[in-house]
């Protein structure tokens, strides 16, 4: 392995924070982390693996190691007369697989059509988008345990997937590197157009017959249109993650605030006595959509990315993003959390 000293990280991270690494290198497979030399280790200098760089938010210098993940291939590995079991290298890009998969009539990962980052992390965050989270088609992975050396392998109860969570981001952080992972696609589809902006989209495009194809365009038009393209403006997608309150809660602040946006956790009333409530309407209702100071900013189509349009540090972002948390909190009691990962 061959290991770079003082490398920019600007072309690896889709925020565009211009940070250095103090060592960098790349990885497609075990044999190159098992060349890892001793400093390398977590006891002895920091490590952060960097697959897409489409989920975290760069606040300074690194001072220690970035791996980049590049382990890639897209195989078939079994079927049965339902699914197809397809294995992605965690280093592949997400959307391409999801492409990959659409060509091949592979059901089941159209909602998550144009989502930035790699394979890898989307069992790390749990993704999900327009009704579809990656643990209702994922069926194992394998993970390099940086202080053995050694590869295992994860199930689904394993990961312990919650809302844009899972073993990787709290329990075992740092501790493993996410090698590939298998998904369990449909041959036969199973349509969720649940959410209305995918039905309403899909009348727009005038769609007679339904399809994963249809689909994935509805999604990919809707995203398009709501989000900002990271070649174009630096983000991560949604910076926040959407709250959860009590079932008392929200009708005491639908009391206060008749507009504002809940939706039973788990899709049906009371079936957990939660109510998610839309971060991106709280955010908006404080006046931050739209906003700029100097090139860190709140996206003026969706309150819930912040933007670098330019030269904006990470700290920059970071501080906005503590000011608009304060400011939720101050007029909703309601406290929001960071969906994006702060290095």
């Amino acid at each position: 392995m061959i290991i770079k000293e003082n490398v920019s990280l600007l072309p690896y991270n889709t925020f565009k924070i211009n940070v250095i690494a103090k060592r960098f290198s790349f990885f497609s497979g075990v044999e190159e982390l098992q060349e890892l030399p001793e400093f390398a280790k977590p006891s002895r200098e920091r490590l952060l693996i960097l697959a897409g760089g489409s989920n975290l938010l760069f606040t300074g210098d690194f001072d220690g190691l970035v791996l980049k993940n590049e382990v890639g291939g897209i195989d078939l590995v079994a079927e049965d007369e339902d699914y197809v079991y397809v294995r992605a290298g965690a280093g592949e890009n997400w959307h391409r697989f999801v492409r990959y998969c659409l060509d091949r009539d592979w059901a089941g990962v159209e909602n998550l059509s144009l989502i930035p980052g790699s394979v890898g992390a989307g069992p790390m965050q749990n993704i999900g988008a327009y009704g579809v989270e990656i643990r209702e088609v994922f069926q194992e992975l394998e993970a390099y345990h940086i202080r053995e050396k050694k590869v295992y392998t994860f199930s689904l109860n394993d990961c312990e997937f919650g809302y844009r969570e899972s073993v990787f981001k709290r329990k075992y952080r740092g501790q493993f590197v996410i090698l590939n992972v298998v998904f369990r696609l449909r041959k036969r589809p199973v349509f969720n157009t649940q959410y209305g902006a995918i039905r309403e989209e899909l009348e727009k495009m005038g769609v007679g017959e339904l399809s994963i194809q249809a689909i994935s365009r509805a999604v990919i038009h809707i995203r398009s249109s709501k989000l900002p393209d990271p070649a174009v403006i630096g983000n991560a997608g949604s910076f926040f993650k959407n709250p959860e309150v009590s079932a008392d809660k929200f009708t005491a602040l639908r009391e206060g605030f008749p507009g504002i946006l809940g939706y039973p956790v788990n899709g049906e009333a009371g079936g957990s006595g939660k109510v998610k409530l839309a971060a991106g309407w709280l955010i908006e209702q404080c006046g931050w959509k739209g906003y700029r100071r100097g090139d860190a900013g709140c996206h003026a189509a969706q309150a819930l990315v912040l933007v670098n349009y330019g030269k904006a540090t990470g700290k920059e972002i970071y501080e906005l993003s503590t000011e608009i948390l304060q400011s939720v909190k101050d007029r909703f009691g309601v406290e929001l959390e960071r969906e994006v990962n702060i290095v």
